[in-house]
């Protein structure tokens, strides 16, 4: 309605050009202050990263409960405050928040973009989780954390790393800068190294876990022969028919697998590899194949190779082809810097070596560097 006359005077003919230029012109410059109620405000994102968290209608130490928000998710930012944050929810729902409770758009992101970064990463191993756990943005106790997953559900395995444990306690108790040595006085001690998994869940959520908290998914029947070791992945490589086995079909798995020491920060993934085959006359689990003490490193690619009658299962790993390795200084991450891939076929129950590489591996023993190794049984689960 009030805009009426100013389109009458614009259309009519009998004006001049000259005073509706000069009158349009002078509408513009006042359209930033006469329509500002007419402008969408632009709102910052936060994401939950708490379990959960109440929503408080004032910040106050006596206030009402507005709503309860929970991990991963999205609210509007409306005011920054002193250590809160007033959001509101998908639902309309408005109430103040800590800030400590909630990550940025930002850094949100930054998750998304590591998903899309390792979607296609090969799976190195299965997992569990023994509690609930966060996945974090790196490797880290202090690194950022988003996405809470709930314990005794599974993982995919991405990549292993290894950085220093550094706590609160420990960056507190750090000097702000390093004391002159006096003779005879020993320099303090490194932090120790833990280990963490980039993982995958089954969402596609991608994030470090804490190592301690992950058990890599083993079964049971060869799981009882870990003899102090540590598995860290179990591989399908075919199946065998036993009529007197309990397994559906009385069909049983054969399993390789690779093994650590019970530590943390190593500068390779594993140390053994061990092949797990079904006795048709004692019906258990023997040893067929064992390889140690090698540096062995993720992933174990398990396939096929052509045979008299079919195909056989092949599987190959890597090791390093000389003393120089490499380390992510970002992630922690180490790769030999001059991998050689080893492959072996199982032909029965018979491990033998296979692949463009047949060169002699290296177990750490000076004399034992230049000989090949073959399949051997265990000696406690030696065919008879």
């Amino acid at each position: 309605m009030l805009l009426q006359p100013f389109i009458s005077f614009v259309s009519s003919p009998r004006r001049s050009k000259a005073p509706v230029l000069s009158l349009l012109l002078l509408c513009f410059l006042m359209l930033p202050s006469g329509c500002s109620r007419f402008r969408l405000e632009h709102h910052d994102m936060v994401y939950v990263s708490a379990r959960r968290m109440m929503l408080r209608d004032r910040v106050a130490a006596v206030s009402e409960r507005v709503a309860q928000v929970v991990n991963g998710q999205p609210l509007e930012v409306l005011e920054h405050g002193r250590r809160f944050l007033k959001v509101k929810t998908a639902n309309n729902q408005i109430g103040w928040i800590e800030e400590r409770a909630v990550i940025d758009a930002k850094t949100h992101e930054a998750f998304l973009q590591l998903a899309r970064q390792h979607k296609d990463d090969p799976v190195v191993a299965t997992a569990i989780l023994n509690n609930d756990l966060y996945m974090h943005l790196l490797p880290g106790r202090q690194t950022d954390r988003f996405y809470l997953l709930a314990g005794n559900s599974s993982v995919q395995l991405l990549a292993r790393a290894s950085v220093p444990k550094v706590t609160a306690n420990t960056r507190a108790q750090a000097p702000a800068k390093a004391a002159a040595q006096t003779p005879g006085q020993s320099l303090p001690q490194p932090p120790p190294l833990e280990d963490w998994w980039l993982a995958r869940d089954a969402q596609g959520d991608t994030g470090w876990l804490l190592a301690w908290d992950v058990n890599v998914d083993v079964p049971d029947a060869i799981g009882i022969y870990a003899e102090g070791q540590r598995f860290v992945g179990s591989y399908l490589l075919n199946k065998v028919f036993d009529p007197e086995a309990s397994t559906p079909g009385h069909e049983v798995p054969q399993y390789v697998t690779v093994l650590a020491p019970p530590k943390s920060g190593l500068p390779f993934d594993f140390d053994q590899v061990r092949v797990f085959t079904w006795s048709l006359r004692h019906h258990r689990y023997e040893t067929a194949f064992r390889l140690h003490p090698i540096e062995g490193y993720l992933p174990v690619r398990v396939t096929t190779e052509p045979a008299p009658g079919g195909s056989v299962p092949a599987f190959s790993f890597q090791i390093a082809g000389s003393p120089n390795l490499n380390t992510d200084p970002a992630t922690g991450i180490t790769r030999p810097a001059a991998p050689r891939t080893i492959a072996y076929k199982m032909v029965d129950t018979q491990v033998l070596r296979t692949g463009s590489d047949l060169g002699p591996i290296s177990t750490g023993r000076p004399e034992d560097a230049n000989k090949p190794h073959s399949a051997k049984p265990a000696k406690k689960h030696r065919r008879r």
